[in-house]
């Protein structure tokens, strides 16, 4: 199989400046349209963005998206807004008429208003979304989820070499014929800092990351690859600050050493950024 194809481009650069390892700032708009450009030509075809990505629906907006599937997430409707209404900011920003997923970026808040669901399914059977489901953080979320009856087309969860929390989760879904995507293979770049520069929150992982980064030349490529690999992936998610970024990852992917199986299970506070000492 061409892993290639398995690829989908994350977004959260474009709107905002995103990651531990970040350097260069919020990707501007000259950069985007070469990475969006180069993503069709390596064979690139989903993109992933957000309405809690900053600018970043607006940004791409700009581009010729509708030759991508897009998938966008939406945050919790308040009193003033409805699940119509935010996907039709969505659509407007991205200036398309549909999307090929619609996920909940805050699922925890459907089991509190099962309506949003039922709009959801109506949105859906409208030919507006392909594909409803959820983008989640933590295991528990499914079972409590599919529970109330809330059974995804589409889901996202975080997934890389440390990070293997969902497995059991995603081969359920996937027998049920959900489609699963993937994001954080880079650990929002974690796996790319000096060791010796991370503070001591991180000494569970330093030198598992230093032993990586001095037997992987192709590193980017070795972490991709891990995930690109599981039959039970649809689509890896990756953010890129740069063109060169994105080609690379890709161009190198042959080249790239598998890793090894990691034996080891990494504390929760370290694969979840948001609880990462700030």
């Amino acid at each position: 199989m061409d892993f290639k194809t398995k690829i989908g481009l994350g977004t959260v650069q474009f709107g905002t400046n995103y990651g531990i390892s970040n350097v260069n700032g919020q990707t501007i708009g000259n950069e985007v349209e070469d990475i969006l450009d180069s993503a069709l030509r390596l064979g690139v075809k989903v993109i992933d963005t957000a309405a809690a990505y900053g600018e970043a629906e607006k940004v791409i907006g700009h581009f010729d998206i509708g030759r991508f599937k897009v998938v966008s997430k939406f945050m919790p409707p308040n009193e003033y807004t409805s699940i119509n209404s935010l996907l039709q900011q969505s659509l407007d920003k991205l200036k398309i008429d549909s999307l090929y997923g619609f996920l909940a970026h805050r699922p925890m808040q459907l089991l509190h208003h099962p309506e949003q669901w039922n709009d959801l399914l109506k949105l859906k059977n409208e030919g507006k979304i392909k594909k409803i489901g959820f983008s989640l953080n933590a295991p528990e979320e499914i079972d409590l989820l599919m529970n109330k009856g809330f059974v995804p087309d589409l889901i996202q969860v975080p997934f890389n070499y440390f990070d293997n929390r969902f497995e059991n989760s995603m081969l359920a879904l996937k027998e049920r014929g959900c489609e699963i995507h993937t994001r954080s293979t880079f650990l929002q770049g974690l796996f790319f800092l000096n060791p010796d520069d991370l503070k001591p929150f991180f000494k569970e992982v330093k030198p598992l990351i230093k032993n990586l980064q001095e037997n992987y030349e192709y590193l980017a490529s070795s972490l991709l690859a891990y995930s690109l690999e599981k039959e039970f992936i649809d689509k890896v998610i990756i953010g890129v600050e740069t063109n060169n970024q994105l080609i690379q990852n890709i161009n190198t992917l042959e080249k790239a050493k598998s890793l090894p199986k990691l034996n080891r299970v990494i504390e929760e506070k370290i694969l979840n950024p948001s609880l990462w000492e700030k």
